[in-house]
């Protein structure tokens, strides 16, 4: 019984993160390693519930451990130059082997539809085709990639077709040119072109990894584009190097969010869109405006900002000497080396809680999403601080913190430290949000 209502808890609070994916145009890439992995079963079944909860799915995969292996079998050599594949006319009989192979493998396991499996019922219908046109790389330094090729254009009209007709669309690292050649083409290439001009609003990639590594080897929970920049290394595999150029590639190009997960978690996929805490690496798209620690040279723009606020009894007064002392508990929003956001994260360590404080937007800017943009940046600090809620008193912003996932508590909820100084006669509202 008790296992039933913690999936029902579960279900609940799954069911905004489900509003928020339906509808959207999501592009899953994964090579070939993930086809062959035991858990492959399992991320089918996950694709499964992703369409029948209204995703619209694009699925390129990769085949290169499958070309080698039919290259192995033929006794064709395998030339590789500057970490390209040359493709010539017996290697692209393999790539066509193997790619066609694996096509036909991923349709099969996507149209499972035996009575007590995962995806009974299901009906999925998908759609390959020649969406993607393709060109040769050509002559380089004097070498001849011969069939080896990159990404000329892809037929957005003809994939939103499909997606709007319900199917799922599978395309392989495969493209086509206008003379009717065939290119083998790099997977990478493929899932970052079709992102961008589909103007996907999510890129997935499913890796060995749990997700994308710090140089340090732990695991990357948030970042911007800006941070996957940092972790290009000449001396990374080049596969590592195709994968973060795709992400920083989409980043650039108007895709708003990428995640990088796990092939071999059976429940990474899921939990990394359905869940608060995730269970890769999300990459979000930098924004003009930047997001960054306060410093003492943004204290006379963080009281300019403040000043109205406090004038109007919204917020507690903050003299100078007290802003410089408290300066690196502020985030700030700068556009153009002028701030017009900011707010504060207050730890009570002891209480594994934070408190939210300062938050103020200049009027001009308050009609985006930069306010939850500050909160994002706040609960990510108070994750890395170990705190397991943060919390606000508000006279007049309540709803708005409502909206933000906040949750109005009695005062006994508050740390022992802001019991005391609690101030009876504002009135103040307490809001608590888990993180």
């Amino acid at each position: 019984m008790d296992n039933n209502k913690n999936n029902v808890k579960w279900f609940r609070s799954a069911a905004p993160y489900i509003n928020a994916h339906r509808g959207k145009t999501v592009v899953l890439m994964f090579g070939g390693e993930a086809v062959s992995h035991a858990n492959f079963a399992n991320i089918i079944h996950d694709i499964s519930l992703l369409r029948s909860l209204g995703v619209k799915l694009v699925i390129v995969h990769g085949a290169r451990p499958q070309i080698e292996e039919r290259m192995v079998q033929r006794n064709i050599t395998q030339v590789i130059e500057k970490n390209i594949r040359i493709t010539d006319a017996d290697t692209l009989v393999a790539v066509k082997d193997a790619t066609g192979s694996l096509r036909l493998h991923i349709e099969a396991l996507l149209s499972t539809g035996l009575v007590n499996s995962p995806m009974h019922g299901s009906q999925i219908r998908v759609s390959t085709g020649n969406f993607v046109i393709a060109k040769p790389i050509g002559v380089r330094d004097g070498i001849d990639y011969k069939y080896t090729g990159s990404v000329r254009r892809i037929d957005s009209d003809g994939i939103n077709m499909q997606l709007n007709y319900g199917s799922i669309v599978l395309l392989s690292p495969i493209g086509y040119s206008p003379t009717g050649e065939v290119f083998n083409l790099a997977l990478e290439d493929v899932a970052a072109q079709t992102a961008i001009a589909l103007k996907a609003d999510k890129l997935i990639t499913l890796t060995e990894d749990e997700g994308l590594l710090a140089k340090t080897g732990e695991l990357i929970r948030s970042c911007s584009v800006r941070t996957v920049k940092t972790l290009l290394d000449e001396k990374d595999c080049h596969v590592r190097q195709l994968l973060l150029r795709a992400i920083i590639q989409c980043g650039e190009n108007g895709v708003e969010r990428c995640h990088c997960v796990s092939y071999q978690s059976d429940s990474a996929l899921l939990q990394e869109l359905f869940t608060r805490d995730g269970a890769g690496t999300l990459i979000a798209k930098d924004h003009k405006e930047q997001v960054a620690i306060a410093t003492i040279d943004d204290v006379g723009g963080i009281l300019e900002l403040l000043a109205p606020l406090e004038e109007e009894g919204v917020l507690v007064k903050r003299s100078r000497e007290l802003l410089e002392v408290e300066i690196d508990k502020f985030t700030v929003i700068k556009k153009e080396d002028v701030i017009i956001a900011c707010a504060a994260l207050y730890p009570y360590s002891d209480a594994k809680m934070g408190e939210v404080a300062c938050v103020a937007i200049h009027p001009d800017y308050r009609k985006g999403d930069r306010g939850a943009r500050l909160m994002t940046a706040l609960e990510n600090a108070a994750k890395q601080q170990q705190l397991a809620a943060i919390f606000v008193l508000t006279t007049v912003s309540g709803h708005w913190f409502l909206e933000q996932g906040f949750i109005e508590q009695p005062m006994s909820k508050l740390p022992e430290g802001k019991k005391k100084l609690y101030n009876f006669q504002r009135k103040s509202k307490v809001l608590i949000k888990d993180i």
